[in-house]
């Protein structure tokens, strides 16, 4: 059990009173979690850290690309609590809003993203490298120009919204640059939270102590420790002000599943989401299928589909 949840802490981003979490959600509700917005599924068989994933589109089922201004209106319109997106610094002072170490598999460009000007980046169509057929067509290509956000673009187009902020390297300097960037803007830490690796996300703790931050080390702690003495009402420090992720094959080994587990991490200001089945790989696996979820189940759910998941838990809600 703990080399299991020690890997999948490794392998994503990548602890009675009756206190809520931050935010206006209580304990007993349904959080959901859009990862990076409404965006394009692609085949993840065999995906690697380098993988260009635009290539490897499904067939478009609607017009949103991830970590866009629009994809996110669309998440918080099916009813998403908190929206992901992922950041990188430019050369200028800013940080931009994209996925990729490289601007070369979705867009036109070329080189490391973290090495570009914010003025090169706005430049760069992001529908670009986009196909679903093996480079025949490409759908989005042209209609995405200048479509990449900088963070304070969404903050100024979300005022009061929540988000999860994922920073894509592992530097400690990233992690304090972060949190003067956060403190010079005053953005409200009650509606931020942070994940990534353990120096950047280690910094953010030691400069913005009252946030909300999700690292490795601390997830796997988190779950471990709870594992273990949960049954006996202990929650570990490690789960405090923390994004807790739960994979849907482990949660047999957390006491109190879901109801008390998640009145628990609020009491600790943390938020716990449902992630799909963990079985080694990349990345953080989903919860995209709601449809067999408990009628009564409470907490998070993170999911790569809110416009499907958002629906689903309605109807369960309604029987």
């Amino acid at each position: 059990m703990k080399r299991a949840l020690a890997v999948l802490a490794a392998s994503i981003v990548c602890g009675c009173a009756s206190n809520a979490p931050r935010g206006d959600a209580q304990p007993g509700e349904v959080r959901l979690l859009a990862h990076r917005g409404v965006h394009q599924r692609f085949d993840i068989r065999g995906v690697g850290r380098d993988t260009c994933t635009a290539e490897r589109m499904l067939p478009p089922t609607h017009a949103y690309l991830e970590n866009t201004i629009a994809s996110m209106q669309a998440a918080f319109d099916a009813g998403a609590y908190r929206v992901e997106f992922d950041i990188h610094p430019t050369t200028d002072g800013n940080f931009a809003v994209f996925h990729d170490w490289t601007v070369d598999c979705r867009t036109e460009g070329h080189g490391v993203t973290r090495e570009q000007t914010t003025a090169y980046l706005k430049s760069l169509d992001i529908g670009h490298g986009y196909t679903a057929d093996g480079g025949k067509t490409f759908p989005f290509r042209g209609r995405f120009q200048g479509a990449m956000p900088m963070w304070p673009e969404v903050m100024a187009a979300f005022p009061g919204k929540r988000f999860l902020v994922n920073v894509k390297s592992n530097s400690a300097a990233e992690g304090r640059a972060i949190a003067a960037f956060v403190k010079a803007r005053g953005y409200d830490l009650a509606l931020l939270a942070f994940s990534g690796a353990d120096r950047p996300m280690n910094a953010l703790r030691e400069d913005l102590p009252e946030a909300m931050i999700l690292s490795r080390g601390a997830l796997k702690d988190c779950l471990i420790g709870y594992a273990a003495f949960g049954w006996f009402g202990h929650v570990p420090r490690a789960c405090h002000k923390s994004v807790i992720y739960v994979p849907d094959n482990y949660t047999w080994l957390l006491a109190g599943w879901p109801h008390r587990f998640d009145r628990r991490m609020a009491e600790v200001g943390s938020e716990m989401y449902l992630v799909g089945r963990f079985e080694g790989g990349v990345g953080v696996p989903a919860y995209d299928d709601a449809s067999g979820l408990d009628r009564d189940y409470v907490g998070g759910i993170m999911t790569d589909r809110i416009e499907v998941v958002a629906p689903q838990v309605r109807a369960l809600r309604a029987r």
